[in-house]
């Protein structure tokens, strides 16, 4: 299951560099960790699905390859981002 429609409206408003920010990479990192997160609590209750973990490994891959963008581009904003979101890096 996706996030709500309403989840993703907020993390939109906490995230965007403007007000119809939709796209910015900071926007895009922060729903991707919504939804990996989601499926990591999915992944406790269903250990065989390896369909749905190869989606996981594919949304690691996509958040890791844009977080290395934004360090690249506005290493301030991806410092916040990181402890926002409470990643490792």
């Amino acid at each position: 299951m996706s996030i709500t429609a309403e989840r993703k409206q907020t993390l939109i408003k906490k995230h965007a560099r403007a007000k119809n920010d939709t796209g910015s990479p900071e926007v895009q990192i922060a729903i991707l960790t919504d939804r990996i997160n989601h499926l990591q609590g999915h992944f406790e209750k269903h250990v065989k699905d390896h369909h749905s973990r190869r989606g996981l490994l594919m949304l690691v891959s996509n958040r890791r390859s844009l977080l290395n963008y934004l360090k690249k581009t506005k290493p301030t904003s991806y410092e916040k981002l990181i402890g926002e979101l409470g990643l490792r890096k």
